[in-house]
This record gives structure tokens, sequence and C-alpha cells, in this order.
């Protein structure tokens, strides 16, 4: 069935899927919610001490996390962008999303525009600095490499309409993929979410959610501190 845009609260599109009655993206900010789940919660803490970052994402969708992250990764870091999507979008529809235009930095809309029109199942570099390979595969299917990650963004539908993508076997798999300090942050901070990556070894800590959630996940494969975040909750 075709996705349909929508124009959230900041101003920026989210797709309605009518398979799963979901959004891609909140309604209250596609790109605010972005920014705070996957770059200022995952991205930006990594970057601090690391000049290559290896990062696999969970549902490619629009591109939104992607085009974040190639603008907001310090320039001397190199990025290896690995997305896993089962189902991805058409270009005609693409075309149609107004991120290009919203994110404030020369040559965005080139850049989006060059996230989806590379080809699936290569490795394609841009200026040298963003490595990207997008693989369409249903996340059941796929099979990481151990150790071979520094960060997760896991951005699958909702657990109530995908939730053989948010289980004990995936996050163990998914741990086993990151390398050690490895982070995964997630929108969701759902009961059986928070219960599945304890079972599969991740330490919790629940953060402060984006715009219209209260509350969000990020999940370390060993102990760690968080800075620039309120941390007064507790760790789980």
């Amino acid at each position: 069935m075709e996705r349909i845009i929508r124009q959230t609260t900041d101003g920026s599109h989210t797709l309605f899927d009518p398979a799963t009655g979901e959004n891609f993206h909140s309604v209250n900010g596609a790109i605010t919610e972005s920014m705070h789940v996957f770059i200022q919660a995952g991205l930006l803490p990594l970057v601090v001490n690391k000049t290559k970052i290896s990062l696999m994402e969970i549902g490619f969708g629009t591109g939104l996390n992607a085009l974040l992250t190639f603008f907001h990764k310090p320039k001397e870091t190199e990025i290896q962008y690995h997305a896993v999507e089962a189902f991805p979008l058409g270009l005609r529809l693409v075309h149609t999303l107004n991120y290009g235009q919203l994110i404030d930095k020369p040559h965005a809309n080139e850049v989006f525009n060059w996230l989806h029109e590379v080809s699936w199942g290569q490795s394609h570099s841009f200026e040298g600095h963003f490595e990207l390979l997008k693989q369409q595969i249903d996340l059941l299917q796929f099979k990481a490499r151990p150790e071979s990650y520094d960060l997760i963004y896991f951005d699958a539908f909702s657990p109530v309409v995908q939730a053989e993508l948010w289980s004990i076997d995936i996050f163990k798999m998914l741990y086993l993929s990151l390398k050690a300090g490895g982070v995964l942050t997630t929108y969701s901070a759902k009961g059986s979410v928070k219960q599945a990556l304890r079972q599969a070894g991740f330490k919790l800590v629940r953060l402060n959610g984006p715009p219209g959630k209260r509350h969000m996940l990020r999940a370390s494969k060993t102990e760690f501190s968080v800075r620039d975040f309120d941390n007064s909750l507790p760790q789980l």
C-alpha cells in the first residue's frame, strides 16, 4: 500500500504506513526525534574520542538518520554506515520528502539524494569520509558479524506491530555484533523491550524522550557513564 506523506510539528515530513498503521517518524517532529534519539544520545557521545565509527541502522526508511549522521559528525571522523532495510522506499516518493530543504547545511539535497540513489548491496563512499552499505534484507534473516559496530540505531516499527524484531534473539545477535563499549539507541522504552535488552546482556540507561515520548533507551555492551544527559533516572 502507498505510504502517505504527513507534515510533523517541526515542519519536517514523516510517512504513514497503512500496512502497520504507524508513522516512520514522530508526528511531534521527525527531525527533532531523530536528532534526540540517534544523534544526541548515540552518535555525539561516541565521536568525542573516536576518529572512525562503524554504525549499523536497523530500518533505513526515509534515510533521515543517515542524513543527520552525515552532517553532525565531526569533519575529521570517518563513518562506515551499514543500513538494513527489508522494504526500501521508491525514489519517486523519496524525492518528495523535505529533509534536504530543512537541514541548513550546504548540499543537503545532494547528499540526501545520494543516500537513496546509490545501489543496494554495494559499498559507496562520499568524499572519502562517509561509506554507505545498504542491505535489503529482513532483520530476521540478517546475521551480523561479531564485534563489528560501535553504534546501532534501532529504528524498526514499534514492538506493537513488529514484536518479532524486538526479541531476545535479535538483541543477542546485535549485542554480539557490537564492539566492547558499543552502544544501541532506540526510541522505545517499553517494558518488554527493556527486559529483552537486559536478557541479551545490555546495560540500560533510560533517558528523557523526544517531544511526545516520556522516555527512550540507551543500551551498552559494557558499563558506561552518559554525559550531557539528565541521568537522574535510575539505571534499570
